[in-house]
């Protein structure tokens, strides 16, 4: 499969608040964030953050060192359009995080909202582990969300993984300590209930 088509292809063809991931406000993601109390010049990456509005309300709240990475061309363009000249302070990166050589100990918090449950490739998995190693700083933050056990077995089409926040945090290994999860039921555009589960852990 390439990823890249397939993602692009969902983007073009609806409107961001149509697809099944949409929130109006990343509530979850935005108070882990806050909680990691990190400077507002703090180094922070948005994986498959694309046309989300994480990054509108990060700019609102004063964090100025954003980088966004998403795989597909027509959801960067997306956020772009809706952020306007404001679009300039942030960093984006057309990329897939299983292949992508990020800057060493370049952030200081990887936020994550429902990339890695499409990984169901082991190899896929390790790769953005090791991506995740390279790239946070030693005491960093890491904060990744899936759907959990009671979630939907496909999405977009495309078969997922799904975790207990145990099972989650036991895919990062030693080098992570957890340090909080959160059970979210999460209403899609179309009214459907799905549960996710968010970990938050920091690097040793």
């Amino acid at each position: 499969m390439d990823r890249k088509n397939h993602w692009d292809g969902v983007y073009a063809s609806k409107k961001p608040n149509e697809v099944s991931w949409y929130q109006t406000r990343l509530e979850k993601s935005l108070e882990l964030i806050h909680a990691t109390g990190v400077d507002k010049n703090a180094g922070i990456i948005d994986l498959g953050g694309g046309a989300s509005t994480l990054v509108d309300d990060l700019l609102a709240a004063g964090y100025t060192n954003l980088t966004v990475l998403d795989i597909a061309p027509a959801a960067i363009k997306t956020a772009r359009a809706r952020l306007g000249a404001r679009a300039n302070e942030v960093t984006w990166l057309e990329a897939d995080v299983t292949r992508v050589r990020l800057p060493e100990q370049g952030y200081d918090v990887w936020h994550d909202r429902a990339v890695f449950h499409f990984l169901t490739d082991a190899e896929d998995r390790r790769r953005y582990v090791s991506a995740v190693d390279r790239a946070v700083k030693p005491g960093g933050h890491v904060i990744v969300a899936t759907f959990g056990p009671h979630g939907p077995l496909q999405c977009s089409g495309l078969d997922i993984a799904r975790y207990t926040p145990e099972q989650l945090y036991g895919e990062f290994g030693g080098n992570y300590a957890l340090q909080r999860s959160i059970t979210e039921n999460h209403v899609t555009p179309s009214g459907k209930h799905q549960e996710f589960i968010y970990c938050y852990c920091r690097k040793r």
